[in-house]
């Protein structure tokens, strides 16, 4: 008699695991242009530049939900601002990095602008003015040696299903980031 086994491969935890708030994809960013806006969700184009340029930089990544054990847990946080008279995209990227078991590591920022028209192409605008963020947030990232050693040689939290487990305990993003709007103002 022949028997069938089911093979179940586990993924092997990752250096970081990305959380990207579902907010970012259910919530369209407006970008304002005298004669035409251009909506879109900020989630859907940051993810994969994340993915593959913190792949990368600090080796194996994930995603929450998809891999739940990592040494690390990456909260991305993007932000959008098109000035129309200056014709000028403002990104930024901030990241807050979180021990496995929950514990606040540090917060980076990348900031990138690029000028361009909101009417030629917007889509491949703001996937360039996002991959200078995440160049310039990676940057940041590398700088900080604690960082550099807990993604090498941190402990994998088994216990509390992951590093994922923790999102519940982290804020809200705000809907509306007036301070970063008056800061692409100036």
């Amino acid at each position: 008699m022949l028997m069938v086994l089911p093979l179940t491969v586990l993924a092997a935890p990752a250096n970081m695991l990305i959380y990207i708030h579902p907010q970012e994809y259910k919530h369209p960013l407006k970008l304002w242009h005298f004669y035409s806006d251009y909506w879109y969700e900020q989630g859907p184009v940051v993810e994969p530049l994340a993915k593959d340029m913190l792949a990368q930089a600090f080796g194996e990544t994930g995603m929450c939900g998809v891999v739940n054990e990592a040494r690390s847990l990456v909260w991305l946080q993007p932000r959008m601002y098109y000035n129309p008279h200056m014709t000028t995209f403002y990104g930024e990227i901030r990241a807050s990095v979180y021990t496995s078991d929950g514990q606040p590591l540090a917060s980076y920022l990348g900031e990138a602008q690029r000028t361009g028209f909101l009417d030629v192409m917007p889509r491949s605008q703001i996937e360039t003015v996002y991959r200078m963020s995440m160049q310039s947030l990676i940057a940041n990232m590398r700088k900080d040696a604690n960082l550099q050693k807990l993604v090498s040689e941190g402990s994998i939290n088994r216990d509390a299903g992951g590093a994922c487990a923790i999102i519940p305990d982290l804020p809200p993003p705000k809907l509306l980031d007036l301070d970063y709007l008056i800061k692409g103002v100036n």
